[in-house]
């Protein structure tokens, strides 16, 4: 090619042209009249034009007819009788000239397409598409008109024109399947159907009328004739069968045509309808659409489920509702599948009939989202279907449905929900995602070692009013509900009145007067700087700025608070608020006068406090913070007790250094009663010390050399001392801390932990099968310091992992760790043992909770807790709220085995709960549950009352927990994954809710920040009296914050008529009695056959209900502390220099005793005492 030149490789390329055989004219035709769609359809919509126009100009011919002047075009008309029929009149009708041209025109068009269209269709028979009914219709109005061009006389001819209107039907019906396909007009297969029968009826009407005003031409005389209107008249009576019988037909071809048209009627009119009624029935199952104009005006959320199940659903809407500015939004249900019969009657409850909307549909499809109009959402809930056996299959249709909305609708909010966390680095991209199985097994995970976490957390995330429980006569339940109303809510400091007067204080002292002031717990904060995160409890070296984000525990937010002072002249007040923004400032008293302050929530929330102040005269001499500490004694405890005698007696002083309000007359609350330190023989009075602004802020502080810190105000406590002997390591440094080597699943962010230097050999996991490195058979072999925890699952997940971190976390110290033991009913795979090898002290066995021999062997005597998490096989039952069945009934074996056992339970279902720990004669529950019962059928009929009142009572509505009371949830020894849908639901107005219960929860660590953890009230503490005390001396001494209170109370101690015991009769008793002592036998055997002493076995256990537990949120100042109260405290991050105010006391249980010599051992790994 190159010696031919470059002209010879051109001469050689060769040009192919493709489709030649679309170039012929035919070919052009047919892809212009028949297959491009956007063309067919304007040819269509003229056509259409066409047909209407022909049949009004008919109508015209008929109105300007004369009966009078019957002949053909140019002859003389004829004069007939008035006793005898005219059928000329039948032939011949008066047409003008102007009208006759328009008609011709419109026939010579409409036949020049008929043939076009019939060269351009032909295949086949050419005589089958003639003889259609259509084309003769054509033929029948088109051709007469064509020959009256050539003979003048037939241009009176009669035509019947009007059937072109069946011709406008047809096409009508061709041009709806165009619209839908070529401008992409969404129309539903019932609008199509309603838009045809209407013009079939409209045809048959209008063809009727015309038909027998012409029939009656032919009637003898003139009157007997009958003009359109009248026929028009005569035709909608008739075929309304009412039948006046005022006008009334006289020939007989105009009777024939009239009962013709009836049968017709008869027979097409039903065939429609049963089509219409049937696409009915298809559009109330595919559910409704919303409607674009709604989308322009009204505000929507759009919820994605692969089925709407009624708790699910409903749980959405009392929590999306429950929020004020939330009322005037709809929401829209997309779901693949249709609807139930309990849905479909609460959709129909007005209160949710006229702002939720169900759509039938996929959010795979483009055409469903636009149905929802996804684009102009709010946001977009995506929901995994939870009672599902294979539970990856689940999350793969979520992140498949999730990633089908981010590509229609980049920028919109999208809030998920996932089951397996090994699934969530998929949907990353979304804006809010919660994982189930993460968040289960951390607050599983922290019920182990702060009882109540579970409800503490469900009562947080849950939308509240607090009036829960106020109509009750027991104590436990008003308190109980009134704390229930607490909530997470943000506010910028320098808008807050909360906290805008602790600008430049450090947040440990602002916390404090917070909650002294106004009943709130600032328990964190976020700066106003770039990437920077929420954090705990950071501490006292925090100083507070306005730009700062405090996040609260209170009733409600601040913006809905109103502070009423309660002078009533309004002069004052303003000049109230003057002296207030300027004393803030000097942190003095807000008010030189006793003002009484009301925080009232708007609406019907209200909190009184009382706040006398005690302001300093002008002028007044003071004496100097070095002449006060002069007088102190050098040692600790004279130097407290004398600080605290001087304040007494100077209370300007104390409201000045404490921000306590104090006033001259009576005891301060801050000080023990007088004469408590001679109850105790030889202990010192204790003391609390006031909260400082800042750390060392005082310089006449630091030149006196005195500071307040933790370091000094001590309790010197006899007592307790814990036995650190117990964890004496062999080898210090096979312990450590750091990062997990090895990840469970991708995506998983390392925590901080206390890990074994040298992770264990994999058979050394395995609790009761000796190996080379062990030869232990039981729990018990092992004689651990500390009582074990037991989680029974069915098979090993990811997930668990999640359940072992927060139990292990860096900041536990190493003599409070706990065994864990996994007892799995399938045998774990070698990824998931590598990941827990590293962590000290965790272990699993094949074993199932049914099985006696295997709780036996895993240690159910030495443990402190056994959480029982839900199987996934149960999930298939065949009726749906069985699923809990084989889990009920195998806990409470457990419970009547070994009744002192601490037992918590994953549910599937919420209303099984009262179920757990079931006890047929236990009167106080049964009497429990009834009030229940009444309260939740009261609220359901007043619902349904005033389902259509808004305003105000429809904010007053908040979520409702129906199983808020009862007994297993009030203590925290039931929990159901559904508690945690509603902190995907809070995140749509709380956008830091995930983020913040992740840190509660210990599932992240934020630089900073702090974390949960708990304190027991032993009797040594109690003279501290006061929750409100209590909070000042954390505060004061180790910096924690208490959140709130784990209460535990025996039953005689509430007077209520619910909170009386009644004993069973002497005959149920003994046999109980009997029972009891059959189950000790059985266990005592079990013991005897795996050589296992039977002294461990706790037999005089009762089943009797002896006490109950409840969660107290943020109590009041004032709330008095009891006897084994556990105290909800956060920690800051690291921890102060200081040992808690607390005495020192043993951190495990002791239920199992220990007998001299005998010989601990820890296979691998052992721990030191440092802390």
């Amino acid at each position: 090619m190159d010696i031919l030149g470059p002209e010879a490789w051109y001469h050689d390329r060769v040009r192919v042209e493709f489709y030649i055989n679309e170039r012929s004219f035919k070919e052009r035709l047919q892809l212009y009249f028949i297959k491009n769609q956007r063309s067919s359809l304007r040819i269509r919509v003229f056509n259409f034009f066409l047909m209407a126009v022909s049949c009004t100009l008919y109508c015209v011919r008929v109105i300007l007819d004369d009966h009078r002047h019957i002949a053909c075009h140019g002859c003389t008309p004829k004069n007939f009788s008035n006793t005898t029929e005219n059928w000329w009149g039948l032939l011949w009708v008066n047409r003008p000239v102007w009208l006759w041209a328009l008609q011709v025109s419109i026939a010579i068009i409409m036949l020049f397409q008929t043939v076009l269209m019939l060269y351009l269709q032909h295949k086949g028979n050419i005589c089958q598409q003639l003889m259609s009914i259509t084309r003769i219709l054509e033929f029948l109005n088109t051709i007469p008109f064509i020959i009256t061009l050539f003979w003048p006389p037939l241009r009176n001819l009669f035509i019947p024109v009007f059937l072109n209107c069946w011709l406008a039907h047809a096409i009508l019906k061709n041009m709806l399947n165009d619209l839908n396909r070529a401008l992409q007009k969404i129309q539903t297969a019932f609008s199509q159907q309603v838009i045809i029968l209407c013009s079939m009826l409209l045809c048959l009407i209008f063809t009727s009328i015309c038909g027998v005003e012409h029939l009656e031409r032919a009637a003898p005389g003139v009157d007997g004739k009958m003009n359109f209107f009248q026929a028009s008249y005569f035709v909608i009576v008739t075929f309304s069968t009412v039948g006046y019988g005022d006008i009334q037909v006289n020939v007989w071809p105009s009777q024939l045509f009239v009962a013709i048209m009836i049968i017709a009627a008869l027979v097409v009119i039903p065939i429609q309808l049963e089509q219409l009624a049937f696409y009915l029935l298809e559009r109330q199952k595919q559910g409704a659409s919303y409607s674009k104009h709604r989308a322009a005006s009204e505000k929507h959320v759009v919820v994605c489920a692969t089925c709407i199940q009624a708790d699910l659903i409903m749980d959405f809407l009392n929590e999306f509702y429950a929020h004020p500015h939330l009322q005037d939004y709809f929401v829209v249900l997309l779901s693949p599948v249709e609807l139930d019969n309990t849905m479909r009657l609460l959709l129909q409850i007005p209160i949710w009939s006229q702002r939720v909307i169900y759509v039938q549909g996929s959010a795979l499809r483009d055409q469903d989202l636009q149905r929802v109009r996804m684009d102009d959402a709010e946001a977009c809930f995506i929901l995994s279907p939870r009672n599902v056996m294979d539970r990856h299959e689940a999350d793969q249709q979520t992140i498949l449905r999730t990633w089908a909305v981010k590509d229609f609708s980049p920028n919109l909010p999208i809030f998920v929900q996932i089951l397996k966390p090994e699934n969530m680095f998929h949907v990353k991209f979304a804006d809010h995602v919660v994982c189930e199985d993460e968040f289960k097994y951390a607050l599983l995970a922290n019920n182990c070692l702060t009882p109540g976490t579970s409800t503490f957390v469900t009562l947080l995330i849950h939308t509240l009013r607090g009036h829960e429980g106020s109509d009750s006569d027991s104590q436990w339940m008003r308190m109980y509900g009134r704390s229930s109303g607490n909530e997470v809510y943000h506010i910028t400091l320098g808008d807050s009145k909360f906290f805008g007067e602790f600008e430049n204080k450090s947040f440990i002292y602002a916390s404090f007067h917070a909650h002294k002031k106004y009943g709130v717990a600032l328990v964190g904060v976020k700066k106003d700087e770039e990437d920077s995160e929420i954090q705990l409890n950071p501490g006292p070296k925090h100083i507070m700025q306005a730009s700062d984000t405090c996040y609260y525990f209170n009733i409600t937010k601040e913006e809905n608070s109103a502070f009423i002072f309660a002078d009533s002249d309004p002069e004052k007040e303003r000049e109230h608020k003057r002296k207030d923004s300027k004393s803030s400032l000097h942190n003095e008293p807000s008010s030189s006068s006793k003002i009484h302050s009301i925080i009232a929530s708007v609406g019907t929330l209200a909190i009184e406090y009382y706040h006398h102040g005690a302001t300093r005269q002008h002028g007044a001499p003071t004496e100097s913070r070095s002449d006060l500490l002069s007088r102190q004694s050098q040692s600790q405890g004279s130097m407290a007790i004398e600080l605290q005698e001087r304040r007494a007696n100077d209370p300007a002083r104390e409201a000045l250094v404490t921000g306590k309000p104090s006033t001259s007359s009576g005891r301060n609350l801050l000080i023990p009663p007088a004469g408590e330190e001679e109850r105790v023989p030889g202990r010192r009075r204790p003391s609390i010390l006031p909260v400082l602004e800042i750390m060392s802020s005082d310089p006449e502080d630091e030149e006196t050399g005195i500071t307040f810190t933790a370091e000094k105000v001590e309790t010197e406590v006899d007592g307790d001392i814990e036995d650190i002997k117990v964890w004496d390591a062999k080898n210090e440094s096979d312990w450590m801390k750091g990062y997990p080597p090895v990840a469970p699943y991708i995506g998983y962010t390392p925590m901080f932990s206390h890990l074994l230097a040298n992770p264990r050999k994999l058979c050394c996991l395995e609790l009761d099968q000796p190996c080379s490195h062990s030869n232990h058979h039981c729990a018990r072999d092992y004689n651990w310091p500390n009582n074990s925890i037991i989680v029974a699952v069915e098979s090993t997940a990811p997930g668990l992992y999640n359940f072992i971190v927060p139990l292990r976390a860096h900041w536990r110290p190493k003599h409070t760790l706990k065994p864990i033991v996994i007892m799995v009913e399938k045998r774990p795979d070698t990824v998931f043992l590598e990941s827990i090898a590293a962590f000290p002290l965790v272990y699993y066995m094949i074993g199932s909770i049914e099985s006696l021999d295997d709780l036996l062997r895993a240690g159910i005597l030495q443990a402190d807790t056994v959480v029982v998490v839900d199987r996934e096989s149960s999930k298939l039952a065949e009726e749906d709220y069985m699923a809990d069945a084989c889990q009920v009934v195998a806990v409470q074996t457990m419970f009547k085995l070994f009744p002192s056992s601490t037992i918590i339970t994953e549910l599937t279902h919420p209303s099984n709960m009262r179920f757990m720990q079931f006890r047929a004669k236990d009167y106080y529950a049964l009497k429990l549950a009834q009030k229940q019962k009444l309260s939740f059928v009261h609220a359901y009929l007043k619902g349904k009352l005033k389902s259509n009142v808004k305003g105000k009572r429809e904010k007053e509505r908040g979520a409702n927990l129906s199983y808020m009371f009862r007994l297993p949830f009030a203590a925290g020894n039931v929990f159901t994954a559904s508690m945690l849908d509603t902190l995907l639901y809070q995140s749509f107005v709380k956008d830091y809710m995930i983020i913040f219960t992740r840190l509660l929860l210990g599932l992240d660590q934020a630089h900073g920040s702090g974390y949960l953890c708990e304190m027991k009230i032993t009797t040594d503490d109690l003279w501290i009296r006061t929750y409100g005390r209590l909070y000042q001396k954390l505060c004061s001494t180790t910096f924690e914050i208490p959140v709130g209170i784990y209460r535990t109370q025996m039953q005689s101690d509430s007077k209520s008529e619910l909170s009386v015991t009644i004993d069973d009769d002497d005959q149920s008793s003994t046999c109980l009695s009997e029972e009891r002592a059959a189950l000790a036998e059985l266990v005592r055997s079990k013991m005897k056959k795996l050589g296992l002493p039977e002294s461990d076995y706790d037999a005089e256990a009762t089943e009797k209900r002896s006490a109950l537990s409840y969660v107290l949120i943020n109590p009041g100042f004032d709330t008095k502390l009891e006897l084994d109260d556990v105290i909800f405290i956060i920690r800051p991050a690291g921890g102060p220099n200081a040992s808690s105010p607390m005495p020192p006391r043993r951190k495990y249980s002791t239920r199992r005793p220990k007998t001299e010599g005998e010989k601990r051992e820890e296979p691998q790994g052992s721990m030191d005492t440092r802390l």
